[in-house]
C-alpha cells in the first residue's frame, strides 16, 4: 500500500510516519507534503497512491482547494483539529476523519476501515466503495428552513424547496409553487447542509433541488439552462461551463 501524507507541521508528519508503520512496517510513504500547491503539483505530476492522509489546515488554504484543482479518485483519511469540516469532508473520498492528536488507536481503526472497504470492491470501483461509507455515515441534513416575507416567518420543509439564489448578499429560498422567501444563510453553508442526493450548485448563485427540474437544454459558451417544473423564475437556471461535466455525473447517480 502506499500512503501520502499532507500535513504542514513538521513533527505531526514524522508522529504520522511512525503510527503508519508502527501499524504495518511494509506500507510505502510515498511522500510528506505540506501545502496545496504542492499537492496539486504531485498528483500532476506523479503516480496517484492508493490513500492519501490529509490536514486541513494547511500552509496556503484549506485542503478541499486540492480537490477543485486536481482530479484526485482515491480514498482519503483526514486528519485535523477542528470538529466542524466533518461533513465538507465526507462530501470527497473520505473514509474517516481523525480528530487530532492522532493516536495509535485512531490511525489503527482508520486503515482497517479502508482494508475492509477496499476487500470488498475492485480497485476501479472507489466511487462505489465511497458511496458504501457515505451510507454508512449518518450526517443530519436540514429537513426544513425558516424563511420570511416580510415581518412573517414561514417554516418551509427541504422537499418543498424548489432552489436557492443569492442576490449580492441575500440568499432566497424559492418554493415549488414560485413562492420567494429570505433565509439567513450564505450560498457556501447551504452546500454543507443540504443532501447532495438532492441539490446541487448551479454556479455562484444557484442551487438547484433535482426534483424541481423538467428539462435541460444547451446553452450558448457550452453551458446548460434548466425549466423548471410549473414555476417561473425571476433567474436565469444556468450550469456554469465548468459545472456541466460534474452536474450530469450528479443527474445520472
Amino acid at each position: 500500500m502506499n500512503i501520502l501524507i499532507v500535513e504542514d507541521e513538521q513533527l505531526a508528519q514524522e508522529r504520522l510516519q511512525l503510527l503508519i508503520k508502527a501499524y504495518d512496517p511494509l506500507i510505502n510513504i510515498a511522500g510528506c507534503l505540506e501545502s496545496v500547491e504542492e499537492t496539486v503539483n504531485w498528483f500532476n505530476t506523479k503516480p496517484h497512491p492508493d490513500l492519501l492522509l490529509l490536514d486541513i489546515h494547511l500552509s496556503d488554504g484549506e485542503s478541499f482547494e486540492i480537490f477543485r484543482q486536481t482530479n484526485i479518485q482515491k480514498p482519503v483519511i483526514f486528519t485535523t483539529a477542528y470538529e466542524n469540516y466533518a461533513i465538507d469532508a465526507f462530501q470527497l473520498f473520505s473514509i474517516d476523519y481523525i480528530l487530532k492528536p492522532v493516536t495509535t488507536e485512531g490511525i489503527a481503526a482508520a486503515l482497517n476501515k479502508y482494508k475492509n472497504l477496499s476487500a470488498a470492491f475492485a480497485p476501479k470501483d472507489y466511487q462505489l466503495l465511497m458511496e458504501q461509507v457515505k451510507d454508512n455515515f449518518s450526517v443530519n441534513y436540514k429537513t426544513r428552513f425558516l424563511a420570511k416575507v416580510g415581518q412573517r416567518l414561514f417554516f418551509i420543509p427541504a422537499t418543498d424547496v424548489a432552489y436557492f439564489a443569492a442576490d449580492n448578499k441575500i440568499v432566497f429560498l424559492i418554493d415549488k409553487e414560485g413562492n420567494r422567501f429570505v433565509i439567513n444563510s450564505t450560498m457556501e453553508k447551504l452546500e454543507t447542509e443540504l443532501n447532495p442526493k438532492h441539490f446541487f450548485r448551479l454556479n455562484r448563485k444557484i442551487i438547484i433541488n433535482a426534483d424541481s427540474i423538467e428539462q435541460v437544454k444547451p446553452y450558448h459558451s457550452n453551458r446548460l439552462k434548466l425549466q423548471l417544473k410549473g414555476i417561473s423564475t425571476l433567474e436565469e437556471i444556468i450550469i456554469s461551463r465548468e459545472r456541466v461535466a460534474e452536474f450530469k455525473h450528479w443527474a445520472d447517480n
